[in-house]
C-alpha cells in the first residue's frame, strides 16, 4: 500500500523514546510535551486512522489499523479492513506484507532517521542532527513540533507531531507534490509487556518474495 511512508513514519517515533533530559531546559512547548511523553519510554501500543489527501484536499486513501513499537528498533504494524498489511522491523530488517497480493518485500533496516521518521521516539541523538526542528505553535489544542529533514533527497518536505500532555496524538507528512498523509493516534499503551514474536515476521509459503532475505543460522 504506503510502504515507503510507513518506514518514514517509524523513524520519527523511533527517535523520541530516548529523549535526553537535558533538552527539556532548551524546549518549547511541543518540544517540552514530547520529552516529557518519551522518558523512560520503552514499549508502545496504539490504534491508528490514516487519511491521505491530495494537494486539492480530495481524499484519496482512509485506513486503520494497530501500532506496536519497541526500544531501541522494533515495529509492528498492522492495516486492516479490506486490504490488510503487514510491516515488520525486526532490528536488522523490515517485512512488508501485502495479503491480497500475496507479496512480501524485505529490505535493510536503515539507522537514518530521515529515511523512517518514526525513530524519533527511540533515538533523540539523531533528532537535531537529521532535521530542522521548529515549533509550529497550537493546533486543535495540540502543540505542533515541525520536522524538515536535512537530507539531500528527502522523502518528504515536512513531518509535523501534534503533541498534548497525553503525548504524541498526530502525526502529519507532507510531500513535494502537495499529498498530505494524517495519522491519528489513540487507545495509546506505555511500558506494556510485548510478546517478542510481533517483532519477527516468516514469510508465508504461497507468498511471493521481492528482496534479500537473510540467511538461517
Amino acid at each position: 500500500m504506503y510502504k515507503n511512508m510507513i518506514v518514514l513514519l517509524f523513524t520519527v517515533l523511533g527517535v523520541a523514546m530516548s529523549l535526553p533530559d537535558v533538552l527539556a531546559a532548551q524546549a518549547g512547548p511541543a518540544r517540552a510535551q514530547l520529552d516529557r511523553f518519551t522518558t523512560g519510554l520503552h514499549s508502545l501500543q496504539a490504534d491508528f486512522t490514516q487519511v491521505i489527501k491530495s494537494q486539492d484536499g480530495r481524499i484519496q486513501d482512509q485506513s486503520s489499523g494497530k501500532i506496536w513499537l519497541q526500544n531501541p528498533d522494533k515495529l509492528r504494524w498492522e492495516y486492516g479492513g479490506e486490504f490488510p498489511e503487514i510491516i515488520v522491523a525486526d532490528g536488522s530488517k523490515i517485512w512488508i506484507y501485502d495479503e491480497a497480493l500475496q507479496q512480501v518485500t524485505v529490505k535493510p533496516q536503515s539507522n537514518q532517521v530521515s529515511d523512517a521518521p518514526l525513530m524519533v521516539l527511540m533515538d533523540s541523538s539523531k533528532l537535531d542532527a537529521q532535521f530542522i526542528v521548529t515549533e509550529v505553535g497550537d493546533f486543535e489544542g495540540m502543540q505542533l513540533l515541525e520536522l524538515k529533514s536535512l537530507g539531500d533527497e528527502p522523502e518528504f518536505e515536512r513531518v509535523l507531531l501534534g503533541l498534548s500532555s497525553d503525548g504524541i496524538q498526530m502525526m502529519t507528512l507532507e510531500d513535494a507534490f502537495g499529498q498530505r498523509t494524517e495519522i491519528r493516534f489513540s487507545n495509546m499503551l506505555r511500558n506494556t509487556e510485548i510478546d517478542a514474536s510481533m517483532f519477527s515476521f516468516t514469510p508465508p509459503d504461497d507468498a511471493d518474495v521481492v528482496g534479500e532475505v537473510p540467511a538461517l543460522d
